[in-house]
């Protein structure tokens, strides 16, 4: 069965909103190195739009600095999954998953591959309380938002993690990874 994986940027004080990350060219290819280790996107609504808004070719003028362009041409190849039961269709390379979420995302874990790679903030929760997340991602900034959103607020039950890797970044973020303890 192909692993699920989660990443994020959050600040030391768990904020995830993606405007007070500190991106960087390093940073930005750790991500890339993510989406390369998985077959397909698995998003919610909002980071689909948001990341289609961003990203996909061709990228709005004034999209970024150039060093953001091997993730925009990767992300915008990439398969996806978006998980909604607002949008009646979606494109850029994308299929909507309807009907029970343990179910289809089961299915898509069990076709060879890879992996799935998700992020965001509402799906991930859904797919954390359904046990489905394989790997779990911080990247964690050296800044503290002091204000939110948060992760993961109002899981029903706490999922203790392991540490299995971790890397530095030159701006002082920390990646760590985590797998579920069983």
């Amino acid at each position: 069965m192909q692993p699920l994986r989660y990443s994020i940027n959050i600040t030391l004080d768990g904020c995830c909103d993606h405007r007070e990350g500190e991106a960087s060219e390093e940073l930005h290819r750790h991500a890339v190195e993510n989406l390369l280790r998985a077959d397909a996107l698995l998003f919610g609504r909002v980071t689909y739009e948001m990341m289609e808004a961003a990203f996909r070719a061709p990228v709005p003028a004034g999209g970024g600095p150039a060093w953001t362009e091997p993730f925009a041409r990767t992300i915008d190849a990439a398969k996806k999954y978006v998980v909604s039961s607002t949008l009646e269709h979606v494109d850029w390379n994308a299929e909507l998953l309807r009907g029970d979420l343990a179910e289809a995302v089961l299915e898509l874990k069990q076709a060879p591959g890879r992996g799935l790679f998700t992020g965001g903030v509402t799906l991930p929760l859904a797919l954390a309380e359904l046990g489905l997340i394989d790997e779990y991602e911080f990247v964690v900034h050296p800044r503290i938002a002091g204000h939110g959103p948060t992760l993961f607020a109002g899981l029903a039950q706490r999922v203790d993690l392991r540490l299995v890797d971790r890397q530095e970044f030159g701006s002082g973020a920390v990646a760590l990874r985590y797998e579920p303890r069983t």
